[in-house]
């Protein structure tokens, strides 16, 4: 234990549904998209499967050579919808104030454009200490292992697959579209229900032999 420094302890946290809700706002933002193309979309639906890149999405309701023009309009229109409608969970500032209070850093890695995410942690006063945008699952991993985290917390199976992937410790929430069980079933190290046991178990983390 000696040896631990603050670079061991580099944490990453996935955005939508692990730090922020951003149900309300995508909503918002798909319904004007909506709007703006004259195509439906089931924004309902669209946001009880976030976590995946928006082109993902978007292949359901768009013919395939339109979604990459149709997902620069969205992430262009989404500022001015998704942003300030989007609140943080419950938990996610003192998750990361318990990084920062062992001298470690919180960093966040989100499939979400890089722009955008970091429009919401500025606008919800959260202050990382790095934001990497668009990885999803397995290619979270490289900005992971390129900050040393050893622990990467997130709410989605691909959050999972992506901190097996970097050789880090997958920490899950069941805040999002993914049960306890799912998550389990993936490969998770740990499961809470929401980020207000981050906490203690990262208290308990850092006095076990494995940190």
């Amino acid at each position: 234990m000696a040896h631990m420094t603050s670079s061991l302890l580099t944490v990453g946290f996935d955005l939508d549904m692990t730090l922020i809700d951003s149900r309300p706002g995508i909503r918002a933002c798909y319904l004007a998209l909506s709007e703006r193309t004259g195509t439906y979309i089931d924004a309902d639906l669209a946001v009880t499967r976030l976590g995946p890149p928006l082109e993902e999405e978007l292949v359901n309701w768009f013919p395939a050579d339109q979604v990459e023009a149709v997902g620069n309009l969205y992430r262009e229109m989404y500022p001015a919808y998704a942003v300030a409608a989007a609140p943080a969970l419950s938990g996610a500032r003192e998750a990361m104030a318990a990084v920062r209070g062992y001298g470690g850093r919180a960093i966040v890695v989100t499939a979400k454009h890089e722009p955008n995410a970091k429009l919401h942690l500025e606008h919800l006063g959260m202050e990382p200490d790095a934001v990497i945008g668009d990885l999803w699952a397995e290619q979270k991993a490289q900005a992971l292992r390129e900050h040393g985290a050893r622990v990467y917390v997130g709410d989605h199976v691909g959050d999972v697959r992506g901190a097996r992937t970097a050789g880090a410790l997958s920490v899950a929430v069941a805040t999002g579209p993914c049960d306890e069980r799912e998550l389990r079933a993936a490969g998770a190290d740990v499961v809470l229900t929401d980020l207000t046991e981050f906490p203690d178990w990262l208290s308990g983390y850092r006095e076990s032999p494995r940190a």
